[in-house]
């Protein structure tokens, strides 16, 4: 693993002041931080708190750190922002540092680059007896992968039979506010490979922007409560059937279209919400449907419809492949909740490696070894996991952000994989709430949609 710290935001007038030549010692986020921190105690214009601010770091310091951490207005923070090059990551520890909503992520795709045969082995398992078959798995799957490139089939559908232990490499920029809560999360994880990626984050930014970050110690909140659930869950599921089908629309807002109305009616009148209601409930059906038509006919295909869709919301169990579910935490507006990944839900394939008599076979010999090393080495074990093994997880999206994803992920350009899913979740959207749906689709289709159901030229 290799983390460099590639940059961080600076007063422009410091920028200014260096491309003339000038020396400063004040090259921190800090200042800024510090600065904006007074905006709402002191009258004097904000330039000139930023002056201040540089020319005493030290104070600057200071009040960061009672402003932020002793008074508790911890979003002053924010104003400090860092980059970061992240290299030689596994995916599953991946998958751990883009849960933060709050930070950017643009990651190595491994639908369009070639994999090598570079891997995480687990500091965990070294010096046991899994070290050995670990890796020899992990260098089949590898030759494997080359393989099936070598017969013709497209790096996006050959990494399927790749691990999570496969590296990667991302830029990263985030918040110190919410860099703090990653490095305290980390030096929680039950993984060394995060733990270490958390203390390196916290050195890098702790030498720019010390009074910034402060509480990174593990917790025991972050440390056990999972432990405490699974715990208290025990005796009450296991003999639960465990299969069911991939998308399966669990729960949604009762009167989706009519509360979709009401809440547009909201937002273009002065009386509340339960009058909006009740003249909602009074319109005929094709009044509901102009209203509907009128938030959306001035729609172009990179607008997002209106907020007053983020009324509406929809909760779905989903199974789908690791490579499936990589694509789908980077809508980070969403709320995902995952189980450990499971080989007793099978694996999800590309069409040419359904029936690949080479593929079968790893895929049988990767849950093998997982069986053995899982009951000792529980996170450790999905370290062996190919992209096309699945887990189970727990979507819940308001309808605002689902025209967003059925935009993207519906688009004919859109990975096979969770073009499939998304269309499986909006075939059930517009069964539960066909008004609020009304013009959900893939970029490629929005024309022809808007034509069929608006009407004119979008």
């Amino acid at each position: 693993m290799k983390v460099l710290l590639a940059g961080y935001n600076i007063d422009a007038d410091v920028l200014a002041e260096i491309s003339r030549g000038l020396s400063r010692d004040d090259l921190t986020p800090e200042t800024l931080s510090a600065a904006y921190a007074r905006i709402s105690r002191d009258p004097r214009p904000v330039d000139e708190l930023r002056q201040i601010a540089r020319k005493e770091v030290g104070k600057a310091r200071q009040s960061n750190t009672r402003i932020v951490f002793e008074m508790g207005h911890s979003s002053v923070a924010e104003h400090a922002v860092f980059n970061f090059d992240v290299i030689d990551l596994s995916r599953l520890a991946i998958e751990e540092l883009e849960r933060f909503r709050l930070a950017s992520y643009t990651e190595k795709s491994q639908r369009y680059q070639k994999l090598h045969d570079n891997y995480h082995l687990p500091k965990e398992i070294e010096g046991s007896e899994f070290a050995v078959p670990f890796a020899q798995l992990i260098e089949k799957q590898n030759l494997l992968y080359q393989g099936l490139l070598g017969r013709g089939i497209d790096p996006e559908d050959a990494r399927y039979v790749t691990s999570l232990s496969t590296k990667g490499q991302l830029g990263m920029t985030v918040n110190s506010r919410t860099l703090e809560l990653m490095i305290r999360r980390f030096a929680s994880s039950q993984l060394a490979e995060i733990r270490e990626l958390g203390k390196t984050l916290f050195d890098l930014a702790a030498k720019v922007a010390p009074s910034l970050i402060r509480y990174t110690a593990a917790t025991d909140f972050e440390s056990l409560t999972a432990a405490d659930l699974r715990n208290g869950f025990k005796g009450r599921w296991e003999r639960k059937r465990r299969l069911s089908r991939p998308c399966i629309l669990v729960d949604s807002t009762k009167d989706a279209d009519q509360k979709l109305v009401a809440a547009l009616l909201h937002s273009s009148s002065t009386i509340s919400y339960p009058n909006c209601r009740r003249v909602v409930k009074t319109m005929s059906r094709p009044e509901r449907v102009a209203a509907v038509k009128n938030a959306c006919r001035r729609l172009n295909f990179y607008d997002a419809v209106l907020r007053e869709f983020e009324h509406i919301t929809l909760t779905f169990d989903l199974v789908m492949s690791a490579a499936c579910f990589a694509q789908l935490k980077r809508h980070r507006p969403l709320t995902l909740t995952a189980q450990a990944y499971e080989p007793l839900l099978g694996v999800t394939l590309p069409d040419r490696l359904a029936k690949d008599k080479d593929t079968a076979a790893i895929i049988k010999e990767t849950d093998a070894l997982f069986a053995r090393i899982n009951p000792r080495f529980p996170s450790i074990a999905p370290y062996l996991l190919t992209g096309a093994h699945r887990r189970r997880v727990l979507l819940t999206v308001n309808a605002r952000e689902l025209y967003h994803l059925s935009r993207l992920r519906e688009d004919a350009h859109s990975q096979w994989d969770i073009r499939e899913l998304t269309a499986a979740i909006t075939k059930a959207a517009k069964e539960a709430m066909p008004l609020t749906m009304l013009l959900i689709g893939g970029k490629d289709k929005f024309q022809e949609i808007f034509l069929e159901k608006i009407g004119g030229e979008a």
